[in-house]
């Protein structure tokens, strides 16, 4: 509990005590007031300086300004214990809310813990403690264990593992060794490293997710946004209504006017907007700071709302369903040894930087000799040509053989195939393989319980192994042999054929799907540990490599925009029901107390369960 919240605990002790002192002492008259007076300054003195302040600055109707107008009319009433019982009530309101709203930036916060406080910069043979922001790109820094990694870099002496949970949610340590990137905010657990910057501080990781969860509150959901339009009308409609309310009835029935200005307090008592005015954004809030707990940040409420409504979900396969680390498990030569073959594939692809590439390169098992490479053309989606002693090789799949006029032929075996050619002459191909990710079959299946009416996958890889996959893991449908540019083809037409209310959701690797990220409903960038591509083109970021993490992502939004749901229609049924009780003089203040604090705290502890979000 903060510093204000114990001191205004305190005033509701103290005015509590001074209220039921003022039961038990028999004044009566001018004496009688002083006595609740005592016990009403104590606890609203500073929601009637607020809603003096806001008048001036010409913000009148404000829940404020009602409570205010309430207490203040009922002490005219002669409702002396009634007026302290009602601002007393609704500061005890106020308290729940407080505590409400710090629980839920608590859980925000707790990812504010990532933020290094200095880095061990090298300088000079010597090791000296600077603010992270001093560090530049190409500087070394140590990482001692216990100590969190500052900036992202590579890894250059040390072996030792890295505790990412305040990432990705997830407990069991990564492995960090020479040569390995490490990203900023993780924590090295038990060796000492020395770490080559790769960013600079503002461009880190941890610095761009800091930026995505403060800024997250900005983006507020259709929910929220209707909240706010509706407290700005309904707040002076409803002050307007208990002023006809206190007026019209007593000219009309020439007497009672006692009475029915006693109903128009309890009136406005009653529709203070504050139930639905707190408790819808702090769902949202709750919603995103309890995904974030778990690795999954959300980069605003309107897009938690949207995943919500998710109806169908299309998957890259290369990266997000497969591990994208590729081994070559065939040689096919037609005129050369598979020897020759395979160096000619890793020098045409020795440029490249494409996991394909790698593992043909991989499998070479040699530095290719680059003198020998001229020429080099990547051909997006198809592969690369280039000049090899002076000869034209083409390695890449079924598209580039046929742009080029090759006669080539299938492969019986279920793989990636790279085609090789030289001077126009088919000269074979190899077979590379990918591995499905282990929880992918889960994902798939959670999807589906949680009611998906569609999974899709897109790949460019040949159709017998996008087949093969999508088989594997029970997708709906797949669309294979699909350049960048068809990928976004695809995402427009699966667009048109969902309902209305339904969204579709695109996940994928958040390197080269940018433009299909950003076309679909909510894109969704899994695996973004040290990716800026993912943070920067994606809607919602899953930080580990786990597609079943989408599932629970939704399950999520759904949870919350439940909960907003039930705080509304929670909210306004029981506020229609006392305020036409009360507008009939069947509703007293205390019933209208609980009306305005009963539904409030209820409601915000309804919201607060957004934040038990642990999978």
């Amino acid at each position: 509990m903060t510093g204000r919240q114990k001191k205004m605990l305190v005033r509701i002790i103290a005015a509590a005590v001074l209220l039921a002192a003022g039961y038990l002492i028999p004044a009566q008259g001018w004496v009688r007031l002083v006595v609740f007076l005592v016990p009403y300054a104590v606890i609203g003195w500073d929601i009637l300086w607020k809603a003096v302040r806001n008048i001036s600055h010409g913000q009148v109707f404000d829940e404020n300004f009602l409570m205010a107008l309430a207490t203040v009319g009922a002490f005219f009433t002669g409702e002396f214990p009634e007026a302290v019982a009602v601002m007393l009530f609704y500061q005890i309101g106020e308290l729940f809310q407080s505590y409400a709203v710090g629980k839920s930036r608590q859980s925000i916060a707790s990812l504010m813990d990532i933020r290094p406080d200095y880095a061990n910069l090298e300088r000079d043979g010597k090791t000296e403690q600077v603010d992270p922001e001093e560090v530049a790109v190409g500087d070394v820094i140590l990482v001692k264990p216990g100590e969190k990694i500052p900036l992202d870099g590579v890894v250059l002496e040390g072996d030792s593992m890295v505790n990412t949970s305040a990432l990705t949610g997830e407990s069991v340590p990564r492995e960090a060794y020479p040569g390995s990137d490490v990203i900023s905010g993780c924590i090295n657990q038990n060796g000492l490293l020395r770490i080559r910057v790769t960013k600079e501080f503002g461009e880190s990781t941890v610095a761009k997710i800091l930026d995505l969860v403060e800024n997250s509150s900005s983006k507020k959901a259709k929910a929220e946004n209707f909240i706010t339009k509706f407290a700005r009308w309904y707040t002076p409609a409803v002050v307007i209504a208990a002023v006809l309310l206190a007026v019209v009835p007593p000219l009309i029935l020439q007497g009672g006017w006692n009475d029915w200005i006693h109903r128009a307090l309890i009136f406005l008592v009653i529709s203070c907007p504050c139930a639905l005015v707190i408790s819808v954004p702090l769902s949202f809030f709750g919603g995103i700071g309890g995904a974030s707990r778990n690795g999954i940040l959300v980069k605003g409420g309107n897009y938690l709302e949207s995943l919500a409504h998710a109806e169908t979900v299309v998957f890259d396969k290369t990266g997000t369903l497969t591990r994208g680390v590729f081994n070559v498990t065939a040689i096919h030569p037609n005129s050369f040894s598979e020897a020759d073959l395979l160096e000619l594939a890793a020098l045409a692809e020795s440029y490249s930087d494409h996991p394909i590439s790698r593992s043909i390169r991989e499998a070479y098992g040699k530095d290719p000799d680059l003198s020998r490479v001229t020429d080099v053309e990547e051909l997006s989606g198809r592969g690369v040509r280039v000049r090899i002693d002076g000869k034209t090789v083409c390695a890449g799949n079924d598209k580039l053989m046929e742009e080029t006029g090759v006669q080539w032929h299938p492969c019986h075996r279920v793989g990636t195939t790279v085609h090789i050619a030289v001077d126009g002459e088919y000269a074979g191909h190899i077979v590379i393989s990918d591995e499905v990710k282990p929880d992918a079959v889960q994902a798939v299946s959670a999807l589906k319980q949680q009611g998906i009416s569609r999974t899709v996958m897109l790949t460019g890889d040949a159709k017998a192994v996008g087949e093969s996959v999508a088989k594997e893991l029970g997708l709906d449908e797949v669309h294979t042999e699909l350049l960048p540019a068809g990928k976004v083809d695809c995402v427009e037409q699966l667009l048109k054929q969902k309902s209305a209310k339904g969204t579709l959701v695109f996940v994928g690797d958040g390197i080269n799907d940018a433009p299909v990220l950003s076309r679909a409903d909510i894109g969704i960038a899994m695996g973004a540990m040290g990716s800026d591509a993912a943070i920067e083109a994606a809607d919602i970021v899953l930080m580990d490599d786990k597609p079943s993490k989408i599932a629970d992502a939704i399950r999520i939004a759904r949870k919350t925009l439940r909960i907003v749901t039930q705080n509304i229609v929670f909210a306004l049924a029981v506020k229609g029901i006392v305020l036409l009780l009360g507008a009939l003089g069947l509703a007293n203040m205390w019933e209208a107390v609980f009306a305005d604090v009963g539904v409030s705290v209820i409601a915000i502890l309804n919201a607060m369960r957004a934040l038990k979000n642990k999978l």
